[in-house]
């Protein structure tokens, strides 16, 4: 009967330890879940605000968005409109369109990626 008790005491216990180690890994997971939302929602807060400068008035200068921790000081201010945009009468908002379709929001991409 002891010997009954203490084996499965024993399972337990290595049932105990594979749920911790399940905990830690699980955990881990969690934590790069997290910093990739962040990452996602900080690059979708960028998109919506450069795209939100594209859709005031045709020649509105507008000031240059910071990119990455990239400050805007010493930049040229943006037109706000490319002309796409501006032959269309329709404001642009982030859910009608698509970054690869906005000429001035590749342009820019295509700028902070070279810029050292």
């Amino acid at each position: 009967m002891l010997e009954e008790l203490a084996r499965r005491e024993a399972t337990v216990r290595q049932r105990i330890e594979e749920i911790r180690e399940q905990i830690t890994a699980l955990t881990s997971r969690l934590e790069d879940e997290q910093d990739r939302l962040s990452r996602l929602t900080i690059t979708r807060e960028t998109v919506e605000e450069i795209l939100g400068e594209a859709a005031g008035p045709v020649g509105e200068p507008v000031e240059t968005a910071e990119i990455a921790g990239v400050g805007a000081a010493g930049a040229a201010p943006r037109t706000s409109i490319c002309g796409r945009c501006a032959s269309s009468s329709r404001r642009i908002t982030p859910a009608r369109t698509r970054p690869q379709e906005h000429p001035q929001l590749r342009a820019i991409a295509a700028e902070s990626s070279s810029e050292p």
